[in-house]
């Protein structure tokens, strides 16, 4: 089954799909945040065939809710009922310094980095998402649905 992974943003929203198998996670063009970014989703699981989906949870350091986190948890309900499918949200504390600091050292430009960003996190969202399911342990995060 595919897995879509979504890095919640205000602005933007990180995206990346499995594979079939839930071994490689490879990123997709983020999306600019619009009214009609929900229905835009429901349009990539569609087109991908998912049958599931993990939303980042930007905790705090100290593993509280924040702003951001509050805010990724109602995305990730109003996803769920607006797609029809299970959403668990996964702690996604270190994605985008990690997404950041691989870019760093691959060399690339700020505006490459950019570019890249959303979607490098939410890849390595999925990544740490199908590796915790391999292992039988996603259990320990929280579902939307």
């Amino acid at each position: 089954m595919r897995i879509l992974a979504v890095d919640y943003g205000r602005v933007r929203l990180g995206l990346a799909v499995s594979d079939e198998d839930e071994i490689l996670a490879s990123p997709l063009p983020a999306l600019a945040r619009t009214r009609q970014d929900l229905d835009a989703i429901a349009r990539i699981v569609e087109s991908h065939g998912a049958g599931r989906m993990v939303v980042g949870l930007p905790l705090s350091m100290d593993g509280t809710d924040g702003v951001m986190a509050r805010e990724a948890r109602a995305f990730a309900a109003r996803l769920s009922e607006r797609v029809g499918l299970p959403v668990d949200l996964f702690d996604e504390r270190w994605t985008s310094s990690e997404a950041e600091r691989v870019m760093i050292e691959g060399d690339l430009s700020r505006k490459k980095r950019r570019e890249l960003r959303d979607g490098l996190a939410a890849v390595l969202i999925l990544q740490a998402y199908l590796a915790r399911r391999t292992l039988g342990d996603v259990g320990s995060q929280n579902e939307a649905t």
